[in-house]
């Protein structure tokens, strides 16, 4: 496939994988407005950028995946829970709990060794540790983001890496696309979006994908 049938195929196996619950999907809106601010912001005041990706963008968007995502098995898909995660490309619950322990580790860390045993600044405020903090936070995000692109690269192929890097990077702008009327399907008392549930059911693909 093209890269860019490879990009629509990840996104597809994400959303129907993935995004069964109406609340997921309006906390994943939440989360990928929180982000555009943060890419708007990042040029002006990266350690406020930082804050609003780790803050609210990426515990809104988890949040959704570990208690309102149904595990269970999928009668759409035809899959079951562990199955999806074995397949899944990005990060399964397994890997992205460990991305948030190191989240919410990394102030703790700084308690101990506020410079990072050299290699911050030593800060004067309350400003200068919330920069190192930031700065902290937005190492965890690039080495978790290359990291991974690179494995996939080594264990798939350059393809595979190459297209989840820029699944990733772009789906705050997809999510809005996609899950912009959440938020009145909740309103109206639907819980879990009719939609995944039937087109998934004539939907064929090899692996899975995610955030």
């Amino acid at each position: 496939m093209t890269f860019l049938e490879t990009l629509a195929l990840q996104r597809w196996d994400d959303h129907r994988y993935y995004h069964h619950s109406r609340v997921n999907q309006a906390l994943h809106l939440f989360s990928a407005l929180s982000f555009l601010c943060a890419y708007v912001l990042i040029w002006f005041d990266a350690t406020a950028a930082v804050f609003i990706a780790w803050i609210l963008a990426m515990p809104s968007r988890q949040i959704g995946h570990f208690f309102f995502e149904p595990r269970d098995y999928d009668e759409a898909n035809q899959a079951t829970h562990e199955h999806k995660e074995e397949i899944k490309v990005g990060y399964n619950l397994r890997r992205k709990v460990l991305l948030m322990s190191a989240w919410a580790g990394a102030p703790l860390l700084l308690l101990a060794a506020p410079t990072l045993f050299g290699v911050l600044p030593a800060p004067s405020d309350w400003r200068g540790i919330a920069d190192n903090v930031a700065s902290i936070w937005l190492a965890i995000s690039i080495t978790a983001l290359v990291g991974r692109t690179l494995q996939l690269c080594i264990i798939r192929d350059v393809q595979t890496g190459l297209v989840w890097f820029t699944k990733i990077l772009t789906d705050p702008f997809h999510d809005v696309m996609l899950y912009h009327r959440s938020p009145l399907h909740l309103l109206r008392g639907e819980l879990f979006d009719p939609i995944v549930a039937h087109s998934a059911a004539h939907a064929a693909s090899p692996a899975g994908s995610g955030d």
